[in-house]
């Protein structure tokens, strides 16, 4: 599925399989070594010499922290092409039904397969299209939380639970992580210090309905705000670290097929909630809001 997805990315990228540079590779649903990152990069036909990643067991919080990393290196490496990809399959977790575990259907009836890519670098040329630009990238870990979400590898594959609690947790924290997030743009843009929540785009991973309506109601979003997240749960589940990419594409849709005169959210925030209780965040710039601005 990864090399599916990296294949249709390069595509619609325009450039070649020789110019990427860097490979970052984001999946929980494996543990093998080598690691999937070498197997992948083999499967595209990869430069030997490319520089891989391999993030592993970050659960739903791993899209965003791929899109991080991969910032990072395109930041710190000129001139380089590093390709995101995230593949996940609920195989790996699935038990057939038992009474006693009557947990595991919430698994089966709210979780996907699915995989997705993306392409991350600096100094765009004049024939790539980017389509956000990733300003600042938080991280942040809730201490005593590390048991809400918890997963084992197991002979029987992989067990995992998520607390009841979870939703209100992501509540009764999302907002400080948010304003701490959008401070990181103060003072180098005077005009983002009055931007409201519902001034910004919201590409947020789909974790599950509850999630999505607590922090609507916490963040008071308009009922629009959250509709390429809500989209992406009903279309594939939370297919955990690819989720959102899903959502991103939503967006990318959503924003094409706008008229001239409908306003657009320039900037905005790409979230994400996974073990630890970890936040991963990026303050972001939809940079076709910004072209259709001028």
């Amino acid at each position: 599925m990864a090399t599916e997805a990296s294949l249709a990315c390069v595509r619609s990228w325009g450039g070649a399989l020789s110019e990427i540079t860097h490979l970052v590779y984001v999946s929980s649903s494996e543990a093998r070594f080598p690691g999937g990152d070498l197997h992948l990069a083999r499967a595209l036909g990869l430069s030997p010499d490319v520089r891989r990643v391999m993030l592993a067991f970050t659960g739903c919080s791993g899209g965003v922290a791929g899109l991080r990393v991969a910032k990072g290196l395109a930041e710190s490496c000129p001139g380089a092409r590093v390709l995101l990809a995230t593949s996940e399959t609920t195989i790996v977790g699935f038990r057939p039904p038992s009474p006693d575990r009557p947990y595991d259907l919430v698994g089966v009836a709210l979780f996907g397969d699915g995989a997705g890519a993306a392409i991350i670098g600096a100094d765009p040329t004049p024939l790539e299209r980017p389509l956000f630009e990733l300003h600042s990238a938080l991280q942040r870990f809730l201490p005593d939380t590390e048991k809400t979400i918890d997963g084992r590898l197991t002979e029987e594959g992989i067990k995992f639970q998520l607390g009841r609690e979870l939703p209100h947790i992501i509540e009764a924290n999302v907002e400080a992580f948010c304003q701490k997030l959008m401070q990181e743009r103060e003072g180098a843009h005077a005009e983002h210090n009055q931007l409201t929540y519902d001034d910004m785009f919201w590409a947020v991973h789909p974790g599950g309905p509850a999630i999505l309506t607590k922090m609507e109601g916490r963040l008071m979003l308009d009922s629009g705000k959250l509709r390429a997240s809500r989209s992406a749960l009903r279309d594939f589940g939370n297919a955990s670290s690819n989720t959102i990419v899903y959502v991103l594409e939503n967006m990318v849709e959503e924003s094409r097929q706008r008229s001239e005169d409908e306003d657009e959210c320039e900037w905005g925030l790409i979230l994400a909630f996974g073990p630890g209780i970890t936040f991963e965040g990026i303050l972001a710039r939809n940079l076709q809001a910004r072209a259709r601005a001028k």
